[in-house]
């Protein structure tokens, strides 16, 4: 157990880390020091989230004997979203290292993450509706959308000038939505002290920041067109 207490803490600093951080690399000026600076500090911590959350997650499922039917439940959502947002997180740096790259992407370990996130989300989503969790059932969708939006950029050739621009928005906002959903589900109702939260609460990061996401998309998109 004292590996178990170890990762948890490192889980909740981690977490509250990049819960703090998050929103400057989405406000500041892209490519400049404090966008990068505090971004790599972000994917650092979210990394740590990832691992961490996989480790408690898988330990809960695997070995705790003694752990009741709605802590095995959420243990397995904690894998999923440790799943998402370390995919979501990997994509968001990896097109910027292979922002050049003009034919179809065949990096073996890139693929497999991407299709990690849809097998996981469809095989969590199954679970999730075989024990009538909402939560469970419905979230991993997301997971699926986006695992899939990224084998279609990886398995496509480049169509679009500053494609890897868009693609990076595209996997580090998602990691958001995972970064501000897990503290929405597990977070804030222990720190409240609350048992039970709103079903619209733990969609609620999807909501706001999806149209974020699709701002930036058209904001770029007018940028870079006018340009020419």
């Amino acid at each position: 157990m004292l590996a178990f207490s170890v990762f948890r803490i490192l889980h909740i600093c981690s977490g509250f880390l990049a819960l703090l951080i998050f929103w400057i690399p989405l406000v500041t000026k892209k490519g400049r020091k404090v966008h990068r600076t505090v971004g790599w500090i972000y994917v650092w911590a979210m990394a740590i989230v990832s691992l961490s959350a996989f480790y408690m997650g898988a330990y809960r499922v695997l070995f705790d004997e003694t752990a009741a039917h709605e802590l095995i439940s959420f243990s397995w959502f904690l894998i999923f979203i440790s799943i998402l947002s370390g995919a979501t997180a990997w994509y968001g740096i990896r097109v910027l290292h292979f922002k050049q790259r003009k034919e179809r992407h065949r990096h073996i370990f890139d693929l497999f993450v991407s299709s990690l996130l849809v097998g996981s989300g469809v095989g969590i989503s199954l679970y999730g509706f075989s024990i009538n969790s909402p939560l469970i059932a419905y979230f991993p969708l997301l997971g699926i959308f986006i695992g899939v939006l990224q084998l279609l950029y990886w398995l496509r050739k480049p169509s679009q000038r500053m494609h890897w621009y868009y693609e990076h928005f595209g996997g580090m906002i998602p990691c958001c939505i995972a970064t501000v959903t897990a503290f929405t589900v597990f977070g804030a109702p222990r720190l409240l002290n609350i048992e039970t939260t709103s079903i619209f609460l733990w969609f609620l990061p999807t909501i706001l920041l999806v149209p974020v996401l699709i701002g930036f998309q058209i904001y770029y998109n007018n940028k870079f067109s006018k340009s020419f």
